[in-house]
């Protein structure tokens, strides 16, 4: 479905986001060509959603790693949602840093550290490393609040 104002819509006229995007999840104008997209509508189970997450972090698409942790996050036991959350925070906080926005940054890996804190006593469950992301979350958003370098090459390691 299609507004008069040209916007894709869903079923229910909800905005859908159909335009294509670069690698730090900006949008492009339609017709470029953008990276290839997680399909939102596709929730992984926990084990795969690590692993996918995982492998969009390690190639520099934090934004897409949000969308897939996400998915976890919403779908996910109430017991759990803090550390689902806090792991897709931190997936943005990357994405601000690769969209140069330090605030942001600093902002987002605080806040999913706390989270992901929050939820430590679940996520054995999963093999998810909690202190070790907590400490790096924590290490990097103090390194770019003191005005280190944004962009981080080895990205933080979700699972043991």
């Amino acid at each position: 479905m299609t507004s008069r104002a040209g916007r894709d819509r869903d079923e229910q006229g909800r905005a859908q986001n159909a335009r294509p995007r670069d690698a730090a999840g900006r949008p492009l104008p339609p017709g470029a060509e953008g990276v290839e997209r997680v399909d939102e509508d596709v929730v992984l189970p926990p084990d795969q959603a690590l692993t996918e997450a995982q492998r969009l972090l390690d190639g520099g698409f934090p934004f897409h790693a949000h969308e897939v942790l996400e998915g976890a996050w919403k779908s996910g036991p109430d017991d759990e949602r803090a550390l689902w959350q806090g792991l897709a925070q931190l997936a943005v906080g990357l994405t601000h840093a690769q969209r140069d926005n330090r605030r942001g940054a600093v902002s987002l890996l605080r806040r999913g550290a706390e989270n992901i804190g929050a939820g430590a006593s679940v996520a054995g469950r999963h093999g998810i490393d909690a202190e070790g992301v907590v400490a790096w979350a924590q290490t990097r958003a103090d390194a770019i609040e003191a005005g280190g370098e944004l962009v981080v090459g080895t990205p933080p390691r979700l699972v043991h």
